[in-house]
């Protein structure tokens, strides 16, 4: 017989090849910005991409308070959030939440583009969201990504 025979190839936690990633988030998009960010976390961008293990890469985004959004969204668009008591209900839009938490409009962006269960959890981990051009995370030496180059 004179045929190939291929394997699947199933990434696990050990063969996994995950690497830090710089991204600036100095006047992108946020939604544009969010779901690239979260194809790297999921690591669909690798040939080794396994959908039930954690294969994708760690993100630090820096920048984070120079984030865009187009249109009307800075004042129509409302996040909400439940206290836990009876009528506590609270709603803030992205101008609030920017001045007061810069990173959360970013983290909630991307975790709303991962998947809802404990992989999911364990994904969203990987991420590191700060307001200014300095972060924590040299030692890890992160390469600088544009987000231009990712498809």
């Amino acid at each position: 017989m004179d045929t190939l025979s291929y394997k699947t190839v199933s990434a696990n936690k050990a063969t996994a090849t995950k690497e830090w990633v710089v991204i600036d988030a100095e006047n992108e998009v946020l939604g544009r910005l969010a779901s690239k960010v979260a194809l790297l976390l999921r690591g669909k961008l690798k040939p080794n991409y396994t959908p039930h293990v954690d294969c994708g890469d760690n993100v630090i985004i820096i920048n984070a308070e120079k984030i865009r959004l187009t249109g009307k969204k800075m004042s129509d668009k409302q996040y909400i959030r439940y206290t836990g008591y009876p009528g506590g209900q609270r709603f803030a839009n992205p101008e609030i939440v920017l001045a007061k938490h810069p990173e959360r409009v970013i983290e909630m962006a991307v975790k709303g583009m991962l998947p809802k269960n404990r992989l999911g959890s364990q994904l969203y981990r990987n991420l590191n969201v700060y307001a200014g051009p300095e972060h924590k995370h040299e030692a890890q030496q992160p390469k600088k990504l544009d987000l231009n180059t990712i498809k």
